[in-house]
This record gives C-alpha cells, structure tokens and sequence, in this order.
C-alpha cells in the first residue's frame, strides 16, 4: 500500500499530504479539549489551594460555562473540518474560481483582468464563509453567551453588526488584496521583498473621559516614560459582559485601550437599569442593547486597572512589544521568500484542481493556507512558550512598581467576572495557554503577586507533566 501511494503523481501526494495533515491537527486539538472536558466534568469542587478566591457558586458557574463553550467548539470544529474538505474533494476553490470569472465576464472584464476577478473570488468567498458561519455564531451569542449572561445584544443588533462588520472587512480586504497583488505582477524577480514591505507598512474609540483614572493612568505612563496620547474605552458593553484591556501604536504615539466593562465606574452594567444620557439622546441604541441588572458590581477600582496596566506597561518598558513585531516581520519575510520559489511550481495549482491557469491570489492561499500549514503550527506553539516567559517578567514588573496586590485583587475579580475556569488539563495548558499559573516562581526565591498573566484562556499549567493544573486569568490584552 505505502508503495502505491508513492506511484500517485507529485499533484495526488501534495493534495493527500494536506488533506492528512489538516485532520491530523483537528484529532490532536480534539483530544486535547477532550481531556479538558473531561476536568470541567471531574472537577465539581473547588480546589483546596483556591478556597480563598473563589466560592463554590461562581466555581460551579465557571465549570458549567467552560463545558458548554467545550462541547460547542467541539461539533463547530467538526462542522469546520468536514466543511473544508469536502470543498477540497468537491473542487469548491476551482469552481468559486470559474464563478468569479463569469461575474467579471458579465461586467465586461475578460479573463486577462487578473486582480479584477480575484476580487471578486474574495468577496464570494467571504460570504459563503459568513452565511455558514451565522447558524454558529448565533447559537454561541443567543444560546451560550445569553444562558451565562454574557449576552448584551438584541438579535437586530447582532445582524447589523455582522452587516456593518461585513462591509468595512470588504473595504479594508479589497484594495489591501488588489495592492498586493498588483504589487507582485510587477515586481520582478524581487517581487516578494516589495511584497513584505508593504504588508510591513499596512500592518472607532471612545476617550476616557476626564477623571482621577485619566489622569492616574496618565501619571503612570509618565513615571515610565511610556509615550501616551489618548485613552480610550470601547463600549464592549454593547455586545458582551466580557472585559478586556490592550494599548496600541508605535514610536511615540501609544494609545492605550480599555472596555467599559472592565471599568467599576463607567460600566452601563453596574447602573442597574439607570437610563444613560447617550441612552436617552439615542432611542435606537437603547433598543439595540439590553444592559442587564446585576446583583453586584462588575469590573475593578480604579487601583486595580492601574495595576493591570502597570502589567500591560510592563510588556512595552521590557521591549516585548518589539520582540514581537521582530518576529513577525521575520516570519513575514520568510514565508514571502517561500513563496517566491513555490509560486512557479505548476503541480501545486494542479494539486488543488487549477489545471490550466495559475492566478497568484490562488498561488497565495495554496502556499500560505496549505503548504505552510505544518510550519505554522510549530511557530504557534513555540509563540505560546514565549509568550508564557513574556507574562512572568510583566507581572514582575508590576509587582516592582508596588502594584502586587492590587494587581492579585483585579485578577481576582476578572476571573470571576469572566467566569474563567481555574482547573486545567496539563496537556491541554502546554498547548494552548500563553500565560502562567498562578503563584508561580519565575525563578529561585521569587514568587508572583498572585493570580499571574492576564490571559484569555483561564488556566495554564507550569510543567510538561503531572496532574490537573490550576490558574486564572480573565481577560486578554494584547501587548
């Protein structure tokens, strides 16, 4: 058998070598959020060491939580998987192809006009993307998110939203893509280092409003010499109860960013049904959102959001925000000069049913989307272990700015607020979790605030071995 498939054309084992290996990374992430599930469903009481932080109600709420987003990503996974192989085997990219062309065809743009029917390939493919898409993201928002009261959003909203979104990804896409492309018409044999400079150049807030925060934060950044000019809060509130916190820009103009549900004291969600001054100047957003009255307050004290910023600083002042833009314009460059050598190479068109032309959008997804495929999932795991190492010098760096403890307070609070779960599989935190457990030493004799990282998935395990890890860390902002 295995000499039978070695006689397969060079086209057969490219297409094969994909389609096996794309299932082969959806079964490993399947057993890893399978032995995940199986901690949400083992683990239904709060841990010894975690006592302190968290009571059993919002433990069970967590726990319950996390298995339905679970078994939700599992049969969405599948759902992605099966699709996209079927459109491989059914020849759905050749056939999107040929439909664009005619579009164009009907315009009266012939075959010639290249980037014109690429275009059209992208906005056809982006809506079959978005129309099979909606079942799912709709159940997660409407079922999901509304059953653990994250939900904020009517289902008019959400379907404007998904509009508006639609429109400006098409405007922001289209000439980015037609630039590229055109960019690697005319390159010449260089094409591809004008290619990565231009990706290089290319790579609506609300202002904080005036008060002690402002200008704390303000001050802080100062003490640093963090080179702030705006701060802004996007109304996150809108849509989701999740919080979140990140600073954007470069050289000397930094912007930093927080949601208003991470603010104690300008989250609608805290108001209790309080009509807002915005809410009564517009009826229509009134409508569109349905701030939910809560028991208790959500969000952190103004100390707190300074010690998680202070964390967030703590990334730009030890110049991990530069390591990374380093590693991705390498890694940018890298797989742009790739690219330039497998671009001629006709079997990997053929490969995936384009037997007698070889458009470069094509040739960009092929190469990018497919034959990178396993390079990108080693470059992503080896991302995640930096970025743990990253996090355990920021919450150092807090710490060192006298902000421990409130910085263990806020972590305390967001984790609860997210329902984030504080239990983790080893394997499946090795993988996955790009920030550190709690407590844990970054090196001899020195032991963090507390509840370290401030990640997105919740829990991480420290080691490569051993039992159920636990952890927190609500939110994710991106240094």
């Amino acid at each position: 058998m295995v000499e039978s498939i070695f006689d397969l054309p060079v086209e057969k084992l490219i297409f094969y070598a994909v389609l096996g290996f794309s299932w082969t990374v959806y079964l490993w992430e399947a057993y890893l959020s399978y032995r995940q599930r199986s901690i949400y469903r083992s683990t239904t009481h709060v841990p010894q060491e975690l006592g302190k932080i968290m009571d059993s109600e919002t433990f069970e709420k967590s726990r319950l939580y996390q298995l339905d987003k679970s078994n939700f990503s599992f049969w969405s996974g599948l759902y992605s998987e099966t699709e996209g192989t079927l459109i491989l085997l059914l020849g759905g990219i050749p056939l999107m192809w040929e439909l664009a062309g005619s579009v164009t065809a009907r315009i009266g743009f012939g075959s010639e006009y290249e980037i014109t029917q690429s275009l059209v390939f992208l906005t056809l493919a982006t809506l079959f993307s978005a129309f099979t898409g909606l079942p799912w993201s709709v159940y997660n928002t409407f079922v999901i998110e509304e059953k653990h009261g994250f939900n904020q959003q009517t289902l008019g909203f959400f379907l404007k939203d998904a509009v508006k979104k639609f429109i400006v990804t098409q405007c922001i896409l289209l000439p980015v893509t037609s630039l590229l492309l055109y960019i690697i018409k005319i390159g010449g044999d260089y094409f591809f280092i004008y290619a990565w400079l231009f990706t290089l150049a290319v790579s609506l807030f609300t202002p904080l409003p005036e008060g002690e925060l402002k200008t704390d934060i303000e001050d802080m950044a100062k003490s640093i010499s963090f080179p702030l000019t705006k701060v802004y809060v996007v109304e996150g509130s809108k849509r989701s109860s999740h919080s979140n916190a990140y600073f954007y820009g470069f050289f000397k103009n930094k912007r930093i960013v927080l949601f208003d549900t991470l603010l104690e004291d300008y989250s609608p969600l805290n108001k209790s049904g309080e009509p807002q001054p915005e809410q009564a100047e517009r009826e229509d957003t009134s409508s569109e959102s349905k701030a939910k009255p809560k028991n208790k307050k959500q969000g952190c004290n103004n100390s707190e959001i300074l010690a998680v910023l202070g964390h967030e600083l703590g990334h730009w002042k030890l110049g991990h925000t530069v390591k990374n833009i380093v590693i991705s314009q390498m890694n940018s460059f890298l797989c742009f000069s790739l690219f330039a050598v497998l671009i001629g190479r006709k079997e990997l068109f053929v490969a995936f049913g384009f037997n007698v032309s070889q458009p470069t959008l094509i040739g960009l997804m092929i190469i990018f989307q497919f034959i990178f495929s396993p390079y990108n999932e080693l470059l992503s795991f080896c991302l995640t272990v930096l970025s743990r190492r990253f996090e355990f010098q920021a919450d150092a760096f807090a710490r060192g700015m006298g902000k421990a403890s409130e910085l263990y307070s806020a972590l305390i609070k967001l984790n609860k607020d997210n329902l984030g779960f504080p239990v983790a599989d080893w394997l499946f935190s090795m993988w996955h979790y790009s920030h550190p457990p709690p407590g844990a030493p970054q090196s001899a004799g020195q032991h963090q605030a507390g509840l370290t990282g401030l990640g997105g998935g919740g829990a991480l395990a420290a080691s490569s071995k051993g039992p159920p890890q636990t952890a927190a860390g609500p939110i994710d902002p991106k240094p």
